[in-house]
């Protein structure tokens, strides 16, 4: 019973790797882990709430207000 538990949980974080790298790679980093960073390295800011997280990677993977010239598309 042991193994199948333990083999189960390296399942499961193999999985959530897998999933986090996905993201990742198209853009979409991870609310909670940002949070968690801003909450133990800047707590003296509030973390931006999960729909600004969100349109703040969309706009970055995106060039959204870039003075640069470099867009993605």
């Amino acid at each position: 019973m042991l193994q199948s538990s333990n083999l189960r949980e390296r399942i499961r974080t193999l999985s959530k790797c897998v999933c986090d790298g996905a993201r990742l790679m198209v853009g979409q980093g991870d609310y909670a882990a940002y949070a968690e960073h801003v909450r133990r390295t800047h707590p003296d800011q509030a973390p931006m709430t999960e729909v600004e997280f969100f349109r703040n990677r969309e706009n970055a993977r995106f060039g959204v207000g870039n003075t640069s010239g470099f867009r993605c598309c």
